[in-house]
């Protein structure tokens, strides 16, 4: 059976640079995908899934750090890094507020590189992997995301891939604030107006879903987001 490849998001102004790390990473046995500059990155981010960002800081149009916000903004757990040529502590104090998982300081050795991607995926599988067997109790309920599966005495509901996605995410922020930015970028992509009223059915099949435990509750926030209520 043929191994996945790993895919990569590579952001780099410099052209033979850009060439030269895909190729290396190409042969490494990754799918590199590579972007000039920091717009073009996050339209591929929002196209497409990738386990790794790699993000040159100083790229034309949109620079490497603002991308790195917008990508925290749909995903919180993609592996992050940043490789520049900027050397001051402040530059490299601000990669790593940014969630960055390493900063790599141009020129640099293409090995070590290769290296620290291996170790930081490895890392990320096994806490995907600890992750996707995670369950929650709702009250009444009981949710197997990996299964889609909600269960309520003898009722059971299979949730279409987006419900499932949904409610996992209010689940993980149980009585606290899910953004709704954060939902929408992290489950359609983007953040627009038809997206946003798609969402809110969502909302509402879920709300169907769980009416069954007076103590559970969808509460709506105005203007920022959900919480999901129970005990």
């Amino acid at each position: 059976m043929e191994t996945k490849k790993h895919k990569i998001l590579l952001c780099e102004d410099d052209t033979n640079l850009g060439m030269v790390l895909k190729n290396y990473l190409e042969l490494s046995d990754f799918d590199v995908t590579l972007e000039r500059d920091g717009r073009l990155g996050l339209a591929a981010f929002q196209r497409e899934k990738f386990d790794m960002c790699l993000l040159d800081v100083m790229m034309p149009n949109m620079d490497g750090f603002k991308l790195a916000e917008e990508i925290r903004d749909i995903d919180q757990e993609v592996p992050l890094f940043f490789l520049s040529a900027k050397t001051m502590k402040e530059d490299i104090v601000t990669g790593y507020n940014l969630g960055a998982d390493d900063y790599i300081t141009k020129p640099f050795d293409s090995e070590v590189l290769l290296l620290k991607i291996k170790a930081i995926l490895k890392r990320n599988e096994e806490l995907n992997k600890e992750n996707e067997n995670q369950e929650f109790d709702l009250g009444g309920y009981h949710f197997n995301p990996k299964l889609r599966e909600l269960v309520h005495g003898t009722q059971r509901y299979t949730l279409s891939p987006k419900e499932s996605e949904l409610l996992k995410m209010l689940a993980e922020h149980k009585n606290d604030l899910l953004p709704r930015e954060r939902a929408l970028k992290k489950i359609w992509g983007s953040d627009t107006y038809f997206n946003g009223r798609s969402m809110d059915v969502y909302i509402a099949k879920l709300r169907k879903y769980l009416k069954d435990d007076a103590n559970i509750e969808i509460v709506n926030i105005h203007g920022n987001g959900f919480r999901l209520v129970a005990p």
